[in-house]
């Protein structure tokens, strides 16, 4: 798919000011060319605009809309209470699109830059920005990536237990799950992330976060999800909540932890293919901490501790890393079966 670059929108009657029409830099959205490229180009170029999209111009980073984005980029509390994200980048952007169509509200696009083929059926709000505007709502110094940031509803399938009826919640996402990953005080966005991609992927039933743990919409956490925590249930609520889904659902409880830690009070079973398929028919929930703190004491004195073996010095892996391994050993058998 090729970006080609197009005519400046027409002037809409609206609060959103239009700049004066200038040259702009021609930024391709770097993929790999198919062989339609070429046709593609001419077609869009032939016809700018497609869909019903309300098209509009913002010069100014003083724009009420560029100050809510930035609100929505940074902090956590103002997502949660606009239920927004703020998605950054044209890749990201349409991986969610391949799921989730309906979701966007706003798109801001570079100036100059075509509206990409994939969101031609797009029918809400495109914003033509300036690349001062570009810069000041992705935080980024410079544009040469930065094509398109999407202002996206938060996934109904997020919920805050602290703000919302938490017994409800439960009961209707995870309930009935086989499989939850809990993450104990992960504040590494990128770890955050990238354990929701491998709970997705290894098709896991949903997510607990734990307190202390960071924001899985940060804009780090989200790019390393590509899209995972879009699909997958995300419940964000305390041990009290915790205990209560353990109870209803008679789930047996297990957390990663390296051996080398383990102080020889509580038992630390070996992560083998024997016992992945001892639990194979039970519910299962996996906890993991942080590589910095660990594992919380709440944690260690509610879990059986299961640990990777490894040779070598090695204390421990990346939590992310040995999440992924996790993760894919204590499948369902009815998981497997869908992998073969």
């Amino acid at each position: 798919m090729l970006l080609a670059r197009a005519p400046p929108p027409p002037a809409m009657p609206s609060a959103v000011s239009s700049p004066p029409q200038r040259e702009s830099i021609h930024r391709p959205y770097r993929v790999p060319w198919t062989r339609g490229s070429v046709a593609t180009a001419a077609v869009a170029k032939a016809a700018p605009f497609r869909g019903e999209q309300n098209h509009k111009q913002v010069a100014s980073v003083a724009n009420p809309l560029v100050k809510h984005c930035v609100r929505l980029r940074l902090s956590s509390a103002y997502r949660r209470s606009c239920r927004r994200i703020l998605l950054v980048g044209l890749i990201p952007i349409l991986e969610m699109c391949s799921f989730e169509f309906s979701t966007i509200e706003t798109l801001l696009l570079l100036d100059g830059i075509e509206l990409p083929e994939e969101l031609y059926g797009f029918s809400g709000n495109v914003v033509y920005v300036s690349a001062a505007v570009m810069k000041k709502v992705s935080g980024m110094q410079s544009v040469d990536s930065t094509e398109a940031i999407a202002i996206i509803h938060m996934p109904k399938y997020f919920r805050d237990l602290d703000s919302d009826q938490g017994g409800a919640v439960l009961d209707e996402w995870l309930g009935s799950a086989k499989r939850i990953l809990v993450l104990d005080g992960i504040q590494d966005p990128g770890n955050l992330g990238t354990l929701i991609r491998s709970a997705c992927a290894f098709r896991w039933d949903g997510v607990f976060l734990l307190p202390a743990c960071c924001d899985p919409f940060n804009e780090k956490a989200l790019r390393a999800a590509r899209g995972a925590s879009l699909q997958l249930p995300v419940v964000s609520g305390n041990w009290s909540d915790l205990h209560a889904l353990m109870a209803k659902s008679d789930m047996k409880m297990l957390a990663g932890h390296p051996e080398s830690s383990s102080n020889g009070s509580e038992r630390t079973h070996v992560l083998s293919k024997e016992l992945a398929d001892s639990l194979m028919s039970e519910s299962v929930c996996l906890v993991l901490g942080s590589e910095g703190n660990g594992l919380s004491a709440e944690t260690l004195q509610a879990c059986e501790l299961v640990n990777i073996p490894m040779q070598g010095t090695f204390e421990s892996l990346n939590v992310s890393v040995a999440g992924g391994i996790f993760l894919f050993m204590l499948q369902t058998k009815q998981q497997k079966m869908a992998e073969r």
